[in-house]
């Protein structure tokens, strides 16, 4: 059974860090694009970051470029989101997902698989 278990959230002030773990098990992890989305209260699921397997390029939206990092850990099947400079917009329920082929940012019904979200609240 595929799983997906993301932890890390929390409630921070403008201006820190969070680092959010997704922790995989039930397929071969080395396999599958894993991507970090989030969703917002009233707004779309948008993508932040993923991870391309067949090179290992990694990929952010622009709203999150230079201050979120994407990282894999293989030996640990985990894939963490370091978040700096945390913004109260980047408030949302923050999701890992997975799959087979690489959709990247833009399509998350394509990914197969989701963890069950890690609320990140940013207060100003």
């Amino acid at each position: 059974e595929v799983q997906l278990v993301e932890s890390g959230g929390g409630l921070v002030q403008a201006g820190g860090s969070l680092r959010l773990s997704c922790a995989a098990s039930g397929f071969t992890f080395d396999d599958y694009a894993i991507g970090w989305f989030r969703q917002a209260p009233g707004k779309e699921r948008e993508g932040a970051s993923c991870i391309s397997r067949s090179d290992g390029s990694t990929y952010y939206a622009d709203s999150v470029k230079g201050r979120f990092t994407i990282s894999s850990d293989n030996a640990k099947n985990t894939v963490y989101l370091q978040m700096n400079s945390l913004k109260p917009e980047d408030t949302a329920v923050y999701y890992c997902t997975a799959d087979k082929a690489f959709w990247g940012l833009g399509f998350p019904r394509e990914y197969d698989y989701w963890g069950q979200g890690t609320q990140v609240t940013v207060s100003s």
